[in-house]
């Protein structure tokens, strides 16, 4: 582990502005990439089904049109497919038709699906605490996820 170095109290220049950008991408790597180790130990899955799983456990009806859940996850509608199949043969979702307009097919989580999805919310609650709150702390926690709606916000989503 390297030790921390101090930021400069202003970014004047190119390096200490790319340098402040660095570290916060891999800040979120390392910590995204440990909560995912955990997720797939415990439950066998990948990060893509993870999200989708957490998406559905959310959503009203624990399902959501596919095409938007592709979108969602930020998928393509090929990838989403793929994904989608291996959680079908999985037993996490099913897909249902649209009662109102045929041409909309929801994921729907299956009783399976919803066990795990409730499950896997909860262990990735617990890391999350463990990796995020912990070090941080609940205030500079809340402050850092203001922050990154802010600049969801300032860059289009």
């Amino acid at each position: 582990m390297t030790t921390p170095r101090a930021l400069p109290a202003q970014l004047d220049s190119d390096d200490d502005v790319v340098t402040l950008w660095g570290l916060v991408i891999e800040g979120y790597l390392a910590t995204h990439q440990g909560l995912m180790d955990e997720i797939a130990e415990r439950f066998g899955l990948a990060p893509a089904p993870f999200d989708i799983l957490l998406r559905l456990v959310r959503s009203p009806e624990r399902r959501m049109p596919m095409t938007r859940l592709a979108h969602e996850a930020a998928l393509t509608s090929g990838g989403f497919t793929k994904v989608a199949d291996r959680m079908v043969a999985a037993d996490l979702i099913r897909r249902e038709p649209c009662e109102t307009d045929r041409r909309v097919i929801y994921a729907a989580l299956t009783d399976h699906g919803t066990e795990i999805a409730d499950k896997a919310r909860a262990a990735c609650a617990e890391i999350l605490r463990r990796r995020v709150l912990a070090p941080l702390g609940p205030e500079a926690a809340a402050g850092l996820a203001e922050t990154m709606r802010t600049l969801r916000s300032a860059n289009g989503k």
